[in-house]
């Protein structure tokens, strides 16, 4: 036992000393690379909370208060929720230490780049204590954050715009007819993979013996903002291209899909209730994927772009379940649908 102590101990000591190493190797330059190293660690315990934090949390008594107990679904989700608050207090803190840092002859600005351990104790800290909340302020976060998600769709847009039109002023400074063949090859493509993607959401979203107006006027006017865009971008006045244009698009017309994904599972309108698990793994994936790639090029491109692009406090991905105080698991809901369609027309 004692020998076992002592190698339990030395393991310790030897695993902190690389942690420090690791951490005071951290440079001025790969100082956004380790925020967005931390962004994808609140990921990756949320993903590992969502599977396995369940049983636990149901024998919490200020969290499982209910007379009836919610199913495992209610607590993953809250399990997820609680550590995207820890995770949007940090770096709200952080972003609220740093206003008015200009340059790097500014004392605050060794905060910003140092302290890598003690910041990754405050974040652990953090989330730990986002367990001991009650459920009215996980339920006000959540309630607020769908709004706060709008704004994050704007702001990927911002970057999307910024890679799109890199891309394009690329090939196009190679002034050769191959690369503006490929131009509108690609851009072709993408008006297609658009339209294609409107008649999908209307065999999913308008089925027949039902009055589903509001669905019809959704990817109506997105499908006219669409193009409209498509038209004023061609314009000779405007003087803009074509590609970045049709990616936007495709772009909106995911917003749309999320959109109305987000409708109520019992709604008769949404045709995807019969699929809800698959729906949810699938608008999850792809939420993640698009999270991760923005947070990751805006931590790339911010220091070096001339583009007003600005990395969000606290991205959230796809974990989009209301919850309810009655302890019943709510789908997303017609706040979520509102902000996600409307953000998909700002966007065209």
């Amino acid at each position: 036992m004692w020998a076992a102590s002592c190698l339990a101990s030395c393991c310790a000591a030897c695993a902190c000393d690389a942690c420090r190493t690791v951490v005071s190797g951290i440079s001025r330059k790969s100082a956004r690379i380790a925020y967005c190293g931390l962004f994808a660690l609140s990921l990756i315990v949320s993903w590992i909370l969502r599977e396995v934090a369940a049983p636990l949390m149901e024998k919490i008594p200020w969290i499982n208060h209910f007379h009836k107990t919610p199913d495992r679904e209610w607590f993953e989700t809250d399990a997820v929720l609680r550590v995207s608050l820890g995770n949007f207090l940090f770096f709200t803190i952080l972003a609220v230490m740093m206003i008015g840092v200009k340059n790097q002859k500014d004392p605050r600005d060794k905060l910003h780049h140092g302290g890598w351990m003690m910041k990754i104790i405050c974040w652990c800290v953090l989330v730990i204590l986002m367990f001991f909340l009650p459920n009215g302020i996980i339920s006000f976060y959540e309630s607020i954050s769908k709004f706060g998600s709008g704004f994050f769709l704007l702001v990927q847009v911002v970057l999307l715009l910024d890679f799109v039109h890199g891309w394009n002023d690329k090939w196009v400074g190679y002034d050769e007819q191959f690369w503006y063949i490929a131009l509108l090859v690609v851009s072709l493509v993408c008006y297609v993979a658009a339209f294609a993607f409107s008649g999908l959401l209307f065999y999913l979203f308008t089925p027949s013996g039902h009055d589903c107006g509001l669905n019809t006027f959704f990817i109506v006017m997105t499908l006219i903002l669409v193009f409209v865009f498509a038209v004023i971008t061609l314009h000779p006045a405007v003087g803009g291209s074509v590609l970045p244009a049709s990616v936007i698009s495709v772009y909106c017309m995911y917003l749309c899909y999320s959109g109305l994904a987000s409708e109520p599972r019992d709604y008769e309108c949404n045709g995807l209730h019969k699929h809800s698990k698959a729906v949810s793994t699938g608008t999850l994936t792809v939420g993640l994927l698009t999270t991760v790639l923005s947070v990751v090029y805006s931590a790339v491109r911010a220091g070096s772009s001339t583009t007003l692009l600005s990395s969000p406090s606290s991205p959230r991905a796809g974990w989009s379940t209301s919850v309810g105080e009655s302890g019943k698991l709510v789908d997303v809901g017609w706040p979520s649908v509102w902000v996600r369609i409307v953000t998909g027309w700002a966007t065209a």
